[in-house]
């Protein structure tokens, strides 16, 4: 059985990959930083809640070493926990604190993570670590005037995504045991952006589901959307 551990489970994307990949027969467990939500989450879902706030060095351990107390191993990572930072600000007010704060999830929360969970994802047969990422990380899609993340200004965002899909096939390098691919979830309808994207949750957890079970002998350092492998550049 497939033990499944995914950040930022509590709701949209995270808690919707959680209930696809329960479905399909995975050990899900689901991690989130409020530990109410979390566990109103994992019962009604049927998985199990271990609390983890990405930010936070202590936490993070103690979230890995509550899964190997109790499962062992985990055979998928999935990094989904992320924030979406100051909206409505002019980006001449921005400051460095704003980009430190999004930047500590989107980004060292996935160092955080998969430094804490390595030795049990390499317990695995088959280690995955599914990281979500953007589009909006994208120089070609940004600059696409046909694609919606072309009309977006949001610079500390979209700079985070870059960071962390140059990770993923930093990682997938670093880690050639470990299966590390980056989902574009597309615009979907999240509290990210208030719930303003066409595309429903099932729709934008398509890539990150389809990375989790695609199986071994699959390439690492891929960036994949709902349609199939896609440009980063």
């Amino acid at each position: 059985m497939t033990i499944t551990f995914i950040t930022g489970a509590n709701k949209g994307l995270g808690l919707e990959t959680a209930r696809r990949l329960l479905e399909l027969g995975h050990t899900v467990i689901l991690g989130a930083r409020d530990r109410e939500l979390g566990t109103a989450a994992a019962g009604r879902l049927g998985g199990r809640f271990v609390q983890i706030d990405v930010t936070d060095d202590h936490s993070v351990r103690a979230a890995a070493a509550d899964v190997e107390a109790h499962e062992g191993l985990v055979d998928v990572l999935v990094n989904n926990a992320g924030v979406g930072g100051t909206y409505g600000v002019d980006v001449a007010d921005l400051s460095g604190s704003d980009v430190l704060d999004v930047f500590d999830v989107n980004v060292a929360g996935v160092v955080r993570t998969t430094t804490a969970f390595l030795p049990l994802l390499r317990r695995s047969a088959d280690p995955v670590i599914v990281n979500v990422s953007s589009g909006m990380g994208s120089l070609e899609h940004t600059h696409d005037p046909s694609r919606a993340e072309s009309q977006v200004v949001a610079p500390i965002y979209t700079a985070s995504k870059a960071a962390l899909t140059m990770l993923t096939t930093q990682y997938a390098k670093a880690f050639p045991d470990v299966r590390v691919n980056a989902a574009d979830p597309g615009y979907t309808a999240t509290d990210l952006n208030a719930h303003s994207g066409p595309q429903t949750v099932t729709e934008g957890t398509d890539a990150v589901v389809s990375l989790a079970t695609e199986g071994p002998g699959h390439a690492s350092g891929r960036f994949v959307d709902r349609h199939g492998e896609t440009s980063w550049s």
